[in-house]
């Protein structure tokens, strides 16, 4: 593979926007890759202070971990699932540092904060919302790149 290659944002190794075709067994693996990648960030980001005392996140809270850590699993593996089935369709931007975003930042703020069963549903709801959001504009461009005529393929 050539320099040109690599460069051509038709390409189809190109990772910014491709359709990532494949059997379900793959887009599983990768959707659980990510979710794991994104609570093992936030956990290990939980284990320091970020920012000085007066306006930082604070570390982890004392007290049990896992309820969080199995919570923003449970729902960083629905984003990353809604994120992958779009970008099996039409090219997404960025599908996995977006799932791996949104886990993160879950699960570091879940674990600073150790926040009430309300609040907790309230982040998991804002981050699948921003997922399905981001999948709804992935698709809707595709819709409209196809009405157009145009090809998604890049090839």
């Amino acid at each position: 593979m050539g320099v040109n290659e690599l460069l051509d944002p038709s390409s189809p190794d190109h990772y910014e926007e491709t359709v990532l075709p494949g059997p379900l067994w793959r887009h599983a693996l990768w959707a659980a890759g990510i979710t794991v990648l994104g609570v093992g960030l936030g956990w290990a980001g939980a284990l320091f202070r970020t920012g000085p005392e007066e306006y930082g996140l604070p570390p982890a809270a004392p007290g049990a971990v896992w309820p969080y850590l199995v919570a923003w699993t449970a729902i960083g593996l629905a984003a990353a699932a809604v994120l992958r089935a779009a970008a099996a369709r039409v090219p997404v931007y960025a599908p996995g540092p977006i799932a791996v975003v949104l886990t993160l930042l879950g699960t570091r703020l879940s674990l600073g904060w150790r926040p009430e069963a309300p609040v907790l549903g309230a982040m998991a709801a804002a981050a699948l919302t921003a997922a399905a959001i981001w999948c709804a504009l992935a698709l809707r461009s595709g819709s409209l790149d196809n009405r157009a005529g145009g090809s998604t393929s890049g090839g």
